[in-house]
């Protein structure tokens, strides 16, 4: 089964934008080996041009900006545990906050300054995950990057890889056939249960 739904979108007078879909596949166990398992694959698909020069220092002084301003905030508390990922303008956040408000809350924080596109809210509502955790999203993290880089057709080094509770999210600009390949090397790798596709397409 595909769901869909749309995500508005600020208007952008330089580039032009397609439609924005999140769109949720189930992946069954027959399609993939069984040491793999059963695994979801999720789409947060944007269509648009390369990032430039520009664009990657501000994605990269957003992504500061963002850091800082979390950590200091009180109405989220040092509990609480929240990463952002940017490519151009797109902000992933990731991590756990306890409560929903807190949740509406940081992403209304990330909306607020100018160079935010769109957020991708992916918070959990949850307590903080423990140092095993966290160490196997670490290990998730490095066995998909190594999967691209040997994977045909996969351009690594446009690719980001953040994984959460076992939960990977691919962020980059790619082609069609670029992202349909990272997502294969992706769940190949034992221990992912998710894939989220965070992509923004050049060959539209």
């Amino acid at each position: 089964m595909i769901q869909s739904r749309r995500i508005q979108q600020k208007p952008l007078k330089t580039l032009l934008l397609g439609l924005v879909f999140i769109m949720t596949t189930q992946i069954l166990t027959a399609c993939v080996p069984l040491a793999i398992g059963t695994a979801t694959v999720t789409a947060v698909d944007l269509y648009m041009e390369r990032r430039t020069v520009k664009q990657s220092v501000d994605d990269n002084t957003l992504e500061l900006q963002l850091r800082r301003e979390y950590l200091g905030d009180e109405n989220l508390g040092n509990a609480v545990n929240i990463s952002t990922t940017i490519i151009n303008g797109i902000v992933l956040l990731t991590g756990e906050v306890h409560n929903d408000e807190q949740r509406q809350y940081a992403e209304k924080l990330a909306r607020s300054y100018i160079d935010t596109r769109e957020v991708v809210n992916e918070l959990e509502l949850s307590g903080r995950t423990n140092m095993n955790s966290r160490a196997n999203d670490s290990y998730i993290t490095g066995k998909v990057k190594s999967k691209l880089v040997r994977a045909d057709g996969v351009p690594s080094t446009n690719i980001k890889v953040v994984t959460e509770r076992g939960k990977v999210y691919l962020l980059g600009l790619v082609t069609h056939p670029e992202a349909e390949a990272a997502v294969e090397a992706a769940r190949s790798v034992s221990g992912v249960t998710h894939i989220v596709k965070v992509f923004e397409y050049i060959d539209e």
